[in-house]
């Protein structure tokens, strides 16, 4: 199969670009999952994404002679990120921080919102002057975030909304405490400085 390949290097060009594009979008996934806070996930991305690197760029380095093997390589790399921003937008990890300011009381955003199932936290405050205006904080997975959003624009269409992510507590944003060693003698252990 190699002999082929280094005997035919334009039938590597669709090999290089799509391997690009693998390992891209893996690598986007990735980031995302660190983020997120799932290492596990993230570790195991990881190890196909440099796999398939390392294959691909192999390939590249053997046959620099053949320029247009670097160009599909580059290509990969660029398809790659669509491909990868359009796969994590289709998995809408986490969790999300819907805020949302009601202009118009009388509609009653909260309840409504309540009726239909959402937990909200409402809050009344001041807009310009002494134009009362409803704050509501409501958490809820990203992939529902759209129908939230649809849905407020039919009940209030003034309001205005914000979106941002949210960290959950126990999915890798805490720190574990140090365990000590009890066989260690006192004059081995490190204190901290005060």
């Amino acid at each position: 199969m190699l002999e082929f390949l280094s005997a035919h290097p334009l039938t590597l060009i669709p090999i290089i670009f799509l391997a690009r594009v693998a390992d891209v979008s893996l690598g986007t996934l990735r980031t995302i999952f660190v983020f997120k806070g799932h290492r596990l996930w993230a570790a195991f991305l990881g190890f196909f994404e440099v796999l398939i690197w390392l294959q691909a760029a192999g390939q590249v380095i053997r046959h620099l002679d053949h320029w247009y093997l670097t160009v599909a390589y580059a290509a990969g790399f660029a398809m790659g990120n669509v491909v990868g921003s359009w796969l994590e937008a289709k998995l809408a990890i986490g969790v999300e921080l819907v805020r949302i300011l009601g202009h118009d009381p009388t509609v009653g955003l909260d309840r409504r919102l309540r009726e239909l199932g959402y937990e909200v936290a409402s809050l009344h405050g001041m807009g310009s002057a002494t134009e009362p205006i409803e704050i509501l904080l409501i958490t809820e997975r990203r992939r529902k975030v759209p129908a939230l959003l649809q849905t407020v624009a039919k009940l209030d269409p003034t309001a205005a909304c914000t979106v941002n992510d949210v960290k959950l507590p126990g999915r890798g944003q805490t720190s574990r405490p140090r365990r000590a060693f009890p066989a260690l003698p006192d004059a081995l252990r490190v204190t901290k400085r005060k």
